[in-house]
């Protein structure tokens, strides 16, 4: 399938790269959307099966986007939800610790400095940029660490960290290694049958193209036996036959895997149903094609910007490439280069003084030709 993908916009004649802040819906989302506004209109259209269709169908689909079994899936509403599923649901003592990047994005911080009223104490690490090395983490890591938690991709830096190594090292020390994969997941590809990795969690509107409100969790079977659940939504236990729900049903059976941990509404018509087909339009295209054009797109970027106006934050060799071109303006701010990209209808975001631009699979070579000129 050739790209740019034409079933995104229109966009009125502006060129939108800004996905690592808000991804548009393709129009098979917006048709999704519109069949479930209209069975909402009219109810009687809702059959209970559907109350169990909707959240397999998108469970299902997001195993498939990351390489995992749907009962390792976990339905959430944003990328926060996995981590504080985490947090809450391990059992702490008093002197463990959390070790996470000093300047890493907020959400993957905060669920941590929850534990911190129970004598769980969180380590903010100094990083090259959001990137956490194995070799500067080896010696951070104590007999008090249970978890490392950093971001896949570093929102203000553009920067990569290495899941496999910082993984392995986890895992060789008996700590556990959770990512919040939402600035790369969508772009790049993750296969969680092949990674160090006991959970990733990544939010829904942004690389993946799903309505605001959405996320997922993917927990490694091992973690989850480790959780408790400190839920029980009626409905998950119930399956297909929901009307016929046993209220003496054990809401703490590890039988429905990941499941369990669902966020309460799983039946989320205006958003799960939208969001599936945005994530089959994903798979139908291929993950590969998408990393492959968003590639391609950021060697562009990077090959035609002038260096003597701009300081490349993000990674210059292939091999460090993430999702997005992060710039700093070597003179002048950051602020008045997006109001006049903004003027010339071209969206980016400015993030800590710096410019982020984050292309998808919508967008096309000459899209990038317009932001370089207006930059220059």
């Amino acid at each position: 399938m050739s790209l740019p993908d034409d079933t995104f916009g229109p966009f009125d004649g502006r060129v939108w790269l800004n996905a690592a802040h808000q991804g548009p819906l393709p129009r098979t989302a917006v048709e999704a959307a519109e069949r479930a506004l209209r069975r909402k209109i009219q109810p009687h259209l809702i059959d209970d099966e559907s109350f169990y269709r909707v959240p397999e169908q998108l469970r299902s689909a997001l195993a498939r986007l990351v390489g995992a079994r749907p009962n390792d899936i976990v339905l959430g509403n944003s990328a926060s939800y996995g981590l504080h599923l985490i947090a809450n649901g391990l059992a702490w003592r008093r002197g463990d610790e959390v070790l996470v990047a000093e300047d890493d994005f907020p959400a993957s911080i905060l669920p941590w400095t929850t534990l911190e009223s129970a004598g769980v104490r969180v380590r903010r690490l100094h990083t090259d940029q959001g990137v956490l090395s194995a070799e500067s983490l080896a010696p951070e890591l104590t007999e008090r660490t249970r978890v490392v938690c950093v971001s896949w991709v570093n929102s203000f830096s553009g920067r990569l960290n290495d899941l496999t190594k910082l993984g392995s090292l986890c895992r060789d020390r008996g700590v556990l290694f959770v990512v919040n994969a939402t600035q790369g997941l969508g772009s790049l590809t993750l296969d969680m049958s092949s990674l160090p990795i006991d959970a990733a969690t990544s939010c829904g509107f942004k690389w993946l193209c799903g309505p605001y409100g959405t996320g997922f969790c993917w927990l490694h079977p091992d973690l989850q036996d480790r959780l408790e659940s400190r839920q029980a939504y009626w409905l998950t236990f119930a399956g297909e036959r929901w009307s016929d729900l046993d209220p003496s049903h054990d809401a703490t059976s590890r039988e429905l895997g990941a499941a369990r941990f669902d966020v309460f509404g799983t039946a989320n018509f205006l958003n799960f149903e939208p969001w599936n087909a945005s994530l089959e339009r994903f798979l139908a295209t291929g993950p590969e094609t998408i990393r492959q054009h968003n590639a391609g797109l950021l060697d562009r970027l990077i090959g035609g910007i002038d260096d003597t106006e701009w300081r490349l934050i993000s990674g210059l060799e292939p091999s460090e490439r993430s999702t997005m071109v992060v710039l700093e303006p070597r003179s002048g701010s950051a602020d008045e280069t997006v109001v006049g990209l903004q003027r010339a209808r071209i969206d980016v975001a400015e993030r800590r003084g710096r410019i982020r631009v984050s292309p998808h699979l919508y967008n096309s070579t000459e899209d990038i030709d317009r932001v370089l000129a207006a930059l220059a």
